[in-house]
């Protein structure tokens, strides 16, 4: 068994439950959106049908039909709480927007219910961290979208919430915080996946927490927590929870605990498929001799 393994029964139910709590806690996913939309002002392309994968709430999805009003939007989520969430704040939306037309769609990005080349952009605001293979969740992206279009992500990199590692370290055998992909890495898997040129970049935020409650608190209104397969059965006890504090103060400066996430941010165009001379198509693969 992988002990980094996802478990998607554990993930659809812990951001559906989420679904009520999340807009109020997710102050970064909602910066790191608002930083992926800053880099759509150079962007000339003008989508007729787009993909929001992992849409959540609805707040960005929103925020895209704003940019977009002639767009066609496939709001995609593999929790049905969130796109419950999404349906019932949209309807002043729709007011504003007369004529917009927006669809909900509860699937999983590794394994998307749609036709090839039918989405001109794909976005997705910190969702591919939660695929088991990414590689392949790359090609299947590439995939859905057409020839000159563009796929447009974030995700966490390998620091996030390492204060969480530090703090969790010695306490028990058992996994507590989710594996994350190099950013180099993501590239490469980009490129094997076809697309061209990925543009990648790397920034850290933090926040600070009066407490180590606090931190768990937020994780858990957003329904992030861990769920690999090599996670902890059953609750947490008292001496567990009192050594990871313990672990976690260690790390307090000017009187507050801080909590990094590394955002990894990436797009990249599928370009026209290269052929050779006699008009043969030229197929990537991963295999070396």
């Amino acid at each position: 068994m992988n002990e980094f393994e996802i478990d998607k029964r554990e993930v659809r139910r812990a951001f559906s439950k989420a679904a009520s709590t999340y807009d109020a806690a997710a102050v970064m996913q909602r910066e790191v959106c608002i930083r992926m939309l800053e880099k759509l002002d150079v962007v000339k392309l003008r989508p007729q049908r787009l993909l929001d994968v992992g849409s959540g709430t609805g707040w960005g999805t929103r925020q895209l039909g704003e940019r977009y009003p002639h767009a066609d939007i496939v709001a995609l989520d593999i929790a049905i709480g969130m796109l419950q969430a999404a349906r019932g704040t949209s309807g002043w939306w729709k007011k504003l927007f007369a004529g917009k037309r927006e669809s909900y769609l509860c699937a999983d990005v590794e394994a998307l219910p749609l036709a090839a080349q039918s989405v001109d952009m794909v976005w997705s605001n910190l969702a591919v961290q939660w695929c088991n293979d990414l590689p392949a969740t790359f090609v299947e992206l590439h995939r859905v979208i057409k020839t000159d279009g563009l796929l447009m992500f974030s995700t966490f990199g390998p620091d996030t919430l390492r204060e969480l590692r530090v703090a969790f370290n010695g306490v028990d055998g058992y996994n507590h915080v989710n594996r994350f992909a190099d950013m180099h890495d993501i590239g490469d898997m980009l490129v094997a996946a076809g697309f061209a040129a990925p543009v990648m970049e790397m920034e850290k935020l933090t926040l600070t927490y009066n407490d180590v409650k606090s931190v768990m608190q937020d994780l858990r209104s957003i329904g992030a927590h861990n769920a690999t397969a090599g996670r902890a059965p059953g609750m947490m006890g008292k001496a567990r929870w009192a050594h990871i504090v313990q672990n976690y103060e260690t790390l307090r400066r000017g009187g507050k605990l801080p909590a990094t996430f590394e955002i990894v941010y990436g797009h990249a165009w599928k370009a026209d498929p290269k052929v050779t001379q006699d008009g043969r198509a030229i197929i990537r693969t991963n295999f070396k001799l």
